[in-house]
């Protein structure tokens, strides 16, 4: 079972940057990616990242002010969030696979594993 825990959300105002990372625990490989979820919204795709770090894929919304990467040895993916706007406020959350290391993952349902979330309200 892999757990994967997520951390560095927060309130932030409009234009701010924040920093989320998510730790996976044991060792393995992984494909990653981060999704959020609003209040009576659906779970959207917001990033993600393949095993070896050569392949990242965004949703439209967020290229260009979001970044996502990710440390091997420590297990451990980031999402770098520039320019924030409200329509980011969000629980946000971290994903992994280990069925396609390789791949860029883009669905809910192509994702094994789940962190619990952490919140970022960006205010105007």
């Amino acid at each position: 079972q892999v757990q994967l825990v997520e951390s560095g959300g927060g309130l932030v105002q409009a234009g701010g940057s924040l920093r989320l990372s998510c730790v996976a625990s044991g060792r393995s490989s992984y494909s990653m990616g981060w999704f959020r979820q609003a209040p009576g919204k659906e779970r959207e795709f917001v990033a993600a990242i393949n095993w070896r770090a050569g392949r990242t894929y965004y949703v439209d919304s967020v290229k260009g002010r979001f970044t996502i990467s990710r440390d091997n040895a420590k297990n451990t993916v980031y999402l770098q969030m520039n320019s924030l706007k409200p329509e980011d406020t969000a629980n946000y959350y971290c994903a992994a696979d280990r069925n396609s290391p390789l791949a860029i993952l883009t669905k809910v349902s192509e994702y094994e594993y789940w962190g619990q979330g952490t919140q970022v309200t960006v205010s105007s």
